[in-house]
Parts: C-alpha cells; structure tokens; sequence
C-alpha cells in the first residue's frame, strides 16, 4: 500500500488584490511531498515561492484549490507543528541565544525544564555548544542563523519551512550552511521546504526539487535527485549534479 503524502497541494491558487487591481500571483499550483523528504522551491524572483511556503504556513489564505497538510498516520496541527525560518534570523537583541530558541516554547506554553534540556541539545546539533549565554550580536550571521534553525526546532514540529535563509550571508558561509543543514536534516529527519535562488544550492540540498515558472506561477517540474546522502562538496563535481542543474536552468530559459 503507498503511503499518504504528508502535504497535498491541488490546483492550488492565490490572486493579490487591491480595490482597482488583481495580480495572480500563483495559478496552478499542485504538489505532493512526502513526510521526512527536503523539497527545495526553486524559480525566479517574484514568482510566488514565498507566497507559497505562507500558505503552507497558514499566514495566507489560498483562493483556490486544496492544501492539506498530514494524513491519518501523521496528525497535523498548524499551530503546534510548524516551525520557520526566514532570510534574516530574527533574534530578538535583548534576550540570551538559549532565550531566543525558547521562544516557541514559551509561547506554546510548554515545559520549561524539559524546554530548556532540549535547547542544550539543539545548541550542539547546530555547532553552537557554548554560546548560549552570548547575545546575538556576539554571534557572525551564519552563527545567528544557525540559532535560528534551532529555534525552529524547539517545539519539535513535523514541518520546517525555510525562506532563502542563506541567501543574506557570504558565499563561503552559504556554502558551509548547507552542509550543517543537511547535517540537521538527517538527525532530525524533518520535513522541510526550502526556498531559494540558487539553482545549485537547490539541487545540493534537495531529495526532490520543486521549479516555478514566472507568475502566474506553477510547478515548472518536479523531480526526484537521485544522488545520495550524506552529501558533501564534491557532490556538486558529481556528473548527476550538472545534469539536474543543466535541466532547471533550461526551465527557466537560462
């Protein structure tokens, strides 16, 4: 029997109003992913990605079309199980890094012991064993973003969805990035959607990539990348890896 997708997106679209205008913003959208895998959105800039994963997060409403996210063996509760991460980090300057990961927590009501034992344990899967008395501008961007991932993580949500999260940082930080990512990724073995523009970066990180056309947007393609894991740098000289990139660059007419 084939497992249920963990999200269902069907036909899904989203128009952008104002009193004398509308701008379709995403057309046809459908998609299936399924739980445990790391998607990567790819397409150019305005064409709906960020748009899409606010959907998936429940900050906007669609205008059309289905989206379901869990099935019957995977419960799914958006206010619980979602966690963010945005292109800037977002720390909060006042508070400790320990108290800006606990953010969630506290909000969520949760126990803060057992809270606390677990930001411990989320500090060292991201490389920050050590800083979590420090404040943030203590802590270089790639750090700062590092601590946002694990603020992500503190709720343990089902779901992880990422909006260009290192597209701010320099490139030797980006590149170094995704290597932790994946590192996270195969500890925690969340589901994660990962927007970007980087068509390499998108292919690295994928165990699927996802590419939208220009707005009105829509799933350009949708393909499995068959090169496993773990993955490292020399992945990107592998023959699989310009093959994928070769085929999302000739999508977007590049």
């Amino acid at each position: 029997m084939t497992a249920a997708p963990f999200i269902s997106l069907k036909n899904v679209r989203k128009i952008y109003r104002t009193r004398d205008t509308e701008f379709e913003a995403i057309k046809d959208v459908s998609l299936n992913v399924m739980n445990g895998e790391l998607v990567s959105l790819v397409g150019p800039s305005g064409c709906g990605k960020s748009t899409l994963l606010k959907i998936l997060a429940g900050l906007h409403p669609h205008d059309g079309g289905e989206v379901q996210i869990g099935n019957d063996e995977i419960p799914f509760d958006p206010s619980q199980d979602i966690g963010m991460v945005f292109q800037q980090p977002l720390l909060l300057k006042w508070r400790r890094i320990v108290e800006n990961i606990l953010l969630p927590a506290e909000i969520l009501g949760r126990p803060m012991k057992e809270s606390r034992e677990r930001a411990i344990d989320l500090l060292n899967m991201v490389g920050l064993d050590g800083f979590g008395d420090n404040y943030p501008y203590e802590l270089s961007g790639g750090m700062q973003q590092r601590a946002a991932i694990a603020r992500a993580l503190i709720h343990d949500p089902k779901l992880i969805l990422m909006d260009e999260p290192f597209g701010a940082l320099d490139a030797l930080t980006r590149e170094k990035m995704n290597l932790e990512l994946l590192d996270i990724w195969q500890s925690s073995r969340k589901t994660i959607i990962f927007v970007t523009h980087g068509i390499q970066e998108a292919v690295f990180l994928g165990t699927h990539v996802a590419v939208m056309s220009t707005a009105p947007a829509e799933i350009a393609d949708y393909f499995d990348v068959d090169i496993p894991h773990p993955r490292d740098l020399n992945t990107k000289t592998d023959e699989k890896f310009g093959t994928y990139t070769r085929r999302i660059y000739q999508l977007l007419g590049m």
